[in-house]
């Protein structure tokens, strides 16, 4: 009898020891192999002060469009127009920065725009990401149209807004105090970008994880009828969410003006797969009800670290496409993995 049993709990064994190694710890193992082999492989410029910094920087900037997307896909959505709404936002703003200014037109160089027209234009920012938000909430909540589809009209429809206002071409003439004192500047030798993420990583776990809009958030996507049977509106949660996620969508494109002195219309292409890859990767479920902020903060640097080490080997830019859309698959994978091994046990 005994015999008969070892197997089947050997298996079961098998089984759990899976289950928890696909649950997490293997994105740590997977983020070491990648520092590893490029540490390995351009030891000086990967490892170097500068790389590092940079690293952190760029993963500032998608860790704020990340969040946005852990809130959505909490809720069993998706948002493939953060990239897009980044453009738009970033547009908008700089060119009512320059309008302010009395420096529309200009397409290069530094104005002196002050404090106060930065802030304008920064809060312009934020608004245009959240009325995106507010339309994608709107259309998938009220029309019931599937998020897939309205996201992706949206993504074309702000990417194209974007290129019409700016003529095609990238709005390189941003406030000298705002490229200066975001863009390059420190506070304690930690970059203030790097402080902005850290600030916007930390309310939205709070909200996330320990307030009733958060909890609502995850039943969602995980219990939705039981929230309405609560007398809870979905449909404003779930419009709200997407506002969240369009909003922290213009955060992070001040922060890419700041950082690049340039809108970077075509620079964010990519920012959809990048966010979806890292919030999978972090741990948060495809299928909704399951996720944290702190899982994505890991997730993140996968796709940064690989970018960045493509860069220093000098592998073409086409290549890092086919690499994102691998790590997207995998996300995929593991999250489906980790669905079955929760409903088997």
């Amino acid at each position: 009898m005994s015999g008969s049993l070892a197997p089947a709990e050997k298996a079961q064994g098998k089984k759990e020891l899976f289950a928890r190694l696909i649950g997490g710890g293997w994105i740590f193992l997977l983020l070491l192999a990648l520092i590893a082999t490029f540490s390995f492989l351009r030891p000086e410029q990967f490892g170097s002060a500068y790389n590092l910094s940079q690293l952190a920087i760029n993963a500032a900037i998608l860790l704020v469009l990340s969040v946005g997307q852990t809130w959505v896909i909490v809720a069993a959505g998706i948002d493939l127009s953060v990239g897009a709404v980044l453009v738009f936002s970033s547009v908008v703003s700089a060119q009512v920065m320059l309008a302010l200014t009395g420096a529309s037109g200009t397409t290069f160089g530094t104005t002196d725009a002050g404090w106060g027209i930065i802030a304008i234009g920064s809060l312009v920012a934020v608004f245009a990401g959240a009325l995106w938000g507010l339309v994608n909430g709107v259309l998938v909540a009220v029309a019931r149209i599937p998020a897939l589809i309205v996201t992706l009209g949206t993504f074309g429809m702000a990417l194209g807004l974007a290129q019409i206002f700016s003529g095609g071409v990238d709005v390189r003439a941003m406030p000298e105090r705002l490229v200066e004192v975001l863009g390059s500047g420190d506070l304690a030798g930690v970059p203030l970008l790097v402080i902005v993420a850290i600030i916007v990583v930390a309310v939205a776990a709070f909200v996330l994880h320990l307030t009733r809009f958060g909890l609502h958030t995850f039943a969602l996507g995980s219990n939705l009828e039981a929230l309405r049977r609560a007398g809870i509106n979905v449909r404003i949660r779930l419009i709200a969410i997407y506002m969240i996620s369009g909003a922290l969508a213009g955060v992070a494109a001040v922060m890419s003006n700041a950082r690049f002195s340039t809108t970077t219309i075509s620079g964010h292409a990519m920012d959809n797969l990048a966010t979806i890859s890292a919030v999978v990767l972090g741990g948060t479920s495809l299928f909704g009800g399951i996720g944290s902020v702190a899982g994505t903060v890991i997730g993140v640097f996968i796709p940064i670290i690989l970018l960045n080490g493509f860069v220093i080997l000098g592998i073409p830019p086409f290549w890092q496409t086919v690499a994102m859309g691998a790590v997207l698959i995998l996300a995929v994978w593991i999250d489906q993995l980790k669905r079955r091994a929760r409903e088997r046990s």
